[in-house]
């Protein structure tokens, strides 16, 4: 199933604003078809970057399903 390109920008405009507290909440928190099951900790020790990339991965999984 195809997705608009504005659905895929609309998600990542909004993951690249946040900070890495609401980025792990967000992780932390996530319902989907499937869950994510980091550990606090884990998190902790990874980058910005990565996380906003595990978060994005997520989402478009997400918007890819409806």
């Amino acid at each position: 199933m195809a997705y608009a390109t504005t659905q895929i920008d609309d998600v990542a405009c909004k993951i690249a604003g946040m900070n890495r507290q609401q980025v792990q909440r967000e992780i932390m928190s996530f319902s989907g078809r499937f869950t994510l099951d980091f550990s606090p900790d884990y998190l902790k020790k990874q980058s910005l970057e990565r996380l906003r990339h595990i978060l994005l991965a997520a989402k478009l999984q997400q918007v890819k399903q409806h």
